[in-house]
């Protein structure tokens, strides 16, 4: 039986993760790093994509990976205009609205576009899979109370939908047939609620939604931050480098890093036990208001991301939802699988390529 090689590309905000992928196992696994202040020489994530190409290349080579036994190659989805799930085809106005970040920048912005250049040189199609826009939400989640302002889909349905996949799959059935409360725990925390195969809803975790994270601040008392606006204080770009980037865990101790948190809190610094717990209480609490709209029909909640491996924060989350569903813990991410399985997907003829516009 015919192995499909897929190689696949995910630019993180200081790095890129590289696979080679046959069918679905990876057969190569790489993240190259960036050095910090090369990143941050460049204004706009679209600057970086020369810079990044040449370091993909230089690794490629390297490696003595050969391209042209390629099936295909996938990108990270990026910021493009809102889309339903699933495995898109990069194509020109893809690329268009990447390039310039139609709905904000982010490093993801640059996946579809390295995977596209790779691609084309090897007479190959490039893809996006579940990307940072999937936006399947109900009608009901659009509305803000505000009416110049409508909530948006902003938030990790790669890992979630990935994660959910897995969970159905241990479950003995498809992840189309069930309902899901699926919370990535990385540097934003997203909980999104899955109702048979789409994300009817999800807090916007990039734009300050939801829960505080390791290093963005979650929902605010919208007075107060009205008064920081206006004191004067921040400009808007160093306020929303405190919202997204500064906020959170990072704000209140001085780091994101899990692991150092947990020796704090051993060594008895109750600050730490207090914010750590706080931001498990805030998760806990999202949870809550998803099983909600689910209307109590909770067939699992999914734990994934970073965090996921910390046993105690973990435990916090249990003890305040476990009555509500059975747990899964799925600790790390699951991205560069997801983008391959999509792909494979596609490629077998088990899903229809989708056609962005």
């Amino acid at each position: 039986m015919r192995k499909y090689k897929i190689l696949v590309i995910n630019p993180g905000s200081t790095s890129t993760k590289i696979s080679l992928f046959e069918d679905e196992k990876p057969v190569m696994e790489e993240t190259i790093r960036h050095d910090h202040t090369e990143i941050e020489a460049f204004d706009l994530i679209y600057d970086q994509f020369h810079y990044r190409l040449d370091v993909l290349k230089a690794f490629i080579e390297k490696q003595k990976i050969d391209l042209t036994t390629l099936d295909a190659v996938v990108g990270r989805g990026g910021n493009m205009k809102p889309v339903e799930g699933g495995t898109y085809l990069v194509n020109e106005p893809m690329l268009k609205d990447l390039q310039i970040g139609v709905m904000g920048q982010h490093a993801s912005n640059l996946g579809g576009i390295l995977a596209f250049e790779i691609a084309k040189d090897l007479g190959l199609n490039a893809y996006v899979v579940d990307p940072v826009i999937v936006d399947e939400l109900e009608d009901y989640a659009r509305i803000s109370g505000f009416p110049e302002i409508k909530r948006k889909s902003k938030d990790h349905p790669l890992s979630q939908r990935a994660a959910a996949r897995k969970a159905a799959s241990e479950m003995g059935d498809k992840y189309e047939n069930l309902n899901f409360i699926t919370v990535h725990l990385g540097g934003g925390i997203s909980v999104g609620m899955h109702r048979k195969g789409r994300i009817i809803d999800v807090n916007n975790c990039l734009d300050g939604d939801g829960p505080f994270s390791p290093e963005r601040t979650g929902t605010l008392p919208i007075g107060d931050l009205i008064e920081i606006c206006y004191s004067g204080k921040y400009t808007i770009k160093e306020l929303r480098k405190k919202l997204v980037g500064g906020g959170g865990l990072v704000a209140y101790l001085g780091t994101k890093d899990g692991q150092e948190i947990n020796r704090r809190i051993k060594e008895g610094d109750k600050e730490a036990e207090t914010i750590y717990g706080a931001m498990a209480y805030q998760v806990a609490k999202e949870i809550g208001a998803a099983a909600t709209v689910l209307k109590g029909q909770v067939d699992c909640i999914i734990l994934t991301g970073g965090l996921a491996f910390d046993d105690l924060f973990i435990g916090w989350i249990r003890e305040r939802t476990g009555f509500l569903a059975p747990i899964k813990v799925y600790p790390g991410g699951f991205e560069m699988e997801a983008l391959a399985q999509g792909v494979l997907r596609v490629l077998k003829e088990e899903e229809t390529v989708k056609i962005y516009s």
